[in-house]
């Protein structure tokens, strides 16, 4: 009831954003039970069904990821200061928010469940002139067991994640009473070199050394070149056509799918170190203020805004390369195929504005300390766009390089 509660009097901005997950687990469970309904009208095909619900990862995981997103930039369950002493505590701040992301989730999946109930004519009639008849087995009925396993994948393995991710760190609080403030000295004497850490008060005389940089862009760049040759392996093995998406889009072997997979992992795991790189080249050769405020800027977010953003390239490449094989051509995407996609495009994209959200939420006493020091208004905005133009200017030509890799061995 508490997390209800906390869910209606949201902002109306986090209410869209709790919204928006619930659309995609909606979408995301459409298609757990399209893939039930051919399962049901193609008994003689446990091949066709399996594939078809294999192709349903690649959406359920980026549900997940942006709903786990906006779980963490949830300001109701965020800790603050007096929530303990009634109850309230990290931990069931924690369970709380995984409640909510689990309501959210479900919310959609329960949707998905009458839509496509009202397709099969369940409801209210076969609608549409029964052209969803074949797709979503009409004539058979429907298990209904089945039907509530798949829809509830979604909403788990979201609450979970969050409560993963939200779970309580660090050691325990100080202790309040008698030796309040004898203890509040101690803590504020031996946190000086880490005064911009969180549950760290400031202290000028010891400012926090940068944050080392992220370590990932060696796996990053070998997961994307494992990718990128087995890519380019199994389109010159010679095999025959390979497995085809639900909807009718029919794609490469096996591997050259599971080679765009790993490609997609390598720029998820660069993404941090790329972004870390791109503030430490803002603040090199004889740098100013504002090229030293972006550049730190940047340092400070790139374990936060890094990987969503290698998400986001990763699907933006994998459009290039679609579009770039298909030139000229007019490929036949099917309803499920063209969902499936929004529904990962879609996602990444969310995913990556939340997390902006959370780092602008993350720097917001920052923001105020400079304001206060009288640091013009426009000096953050342009330090804002000189971020932003940082990033496009690395990460749009990687893009494009990985999209055009990725098209050579498939035009081939």
């Amino acid at each position: 009831m508490l997390a209800l509660r906390l869910a209606r009097g949201a902002h109306p901005l986090v209410q869209l954003r709790r919204l928006l997950v619930a659309a995609a687990a909606a979408g995301t469970g459409f298609l757990l039970l399209c893939t039930l309904g051919y399962a049901m009208g193609h008994p003689d095909d446990p091949g066709g069904s399996a594939l078809r619900l294999a192709w349903c990862v690649a959406p359920a995981a980026a549900t997940v990821y942006f709903a786990v997103a906006v779980a963490r930039t949830d300001p109701g369950t965020r800790p603050r200061p007096g929530l303990a002493a009634v109850g309230l505590g990290p931990g069931r701040l924690m369970a709380i928010s995984a409640t909510t992301t689990a309501l959210s989730c479900t919310l959609g999946s329960m949707l998905a469940l009458l839509f496509f109930l009202h397709l099969r004519g369940d409801l209210t009639g076969m609608p549409f002139d029964r052209a969803a008849a074949d797709l979503l087995a009409a004539k058979e009925p429907l298990p209904l067991p089945a039907a509530l396993t798949l829809l509830v994948l979604v909403p788990l393995a979201a609450s979970v994640s969050a409560a993963l991710v939200l779970r309580p760190r660090g050691g325990k609080p100080a202790r309040a009473g008698r030796h309040g403030a004898r203890g509040a000295s101690r803590t504020n004497a031996e946190a000086g070199p880490y005064a911009d850490q969180p549950g760290r008060p400031l202290d000028p005389q010891h400012p926090a050394p940068p944050l080392p940089a992220p370590g990932g862009l060696p796996w990053g760049t070998a997961v994307l070149a494992a990718g990128l040759a087995v890519e380019t392996y199994a389109s010159r093995s010679g095999q025959a056509s390979g497995p085809v998406l639900p909807g009718g889009f029919a794609g490469g072997p096996a591997g050259v799918l599971a080679g765009w997979t790993l490609t997609a992992v390598g720029l998820a795991l660069a993404g941090p170190a790329i972004t870390h790189l791109c503030g430490r080249l803002l603040q090199s050769v004889r740098p100013g203020a504002l090229r030293l405020l972006a550049g730190r800027i940047l340092q400070e977010e790139a374990r936060r805004i890094g990987r969503p953003l290698g998400v986001v390239c990763a699907v933006a490449s994998g459009a290039y390369a679609v579009a770039t094989l298909y030139a000229g051509a007019r490929p036949s995407f099917g309803p499920l195929t063209t969902l499936g996609a929004l529904l990962v495009a879609g996602c990444a994209v969310a995913t990556l504005l939340t997390a902006a959200v959370e780092a602008r939420q993350a720097r917001a006493d920052t923001t105020a300390a400079l304001l206060r020091l009288g640091a013009p208004a426009t000096v953050l905005r342009s330090a804002a766009l000189l971020r932003a133009g940082a990033l496009a200017a690395v990460f749009l030509p990687l893009t494009w390089m990985v999209a055009e890799l990725a098209a050579i061995p498939l035009a081939g």
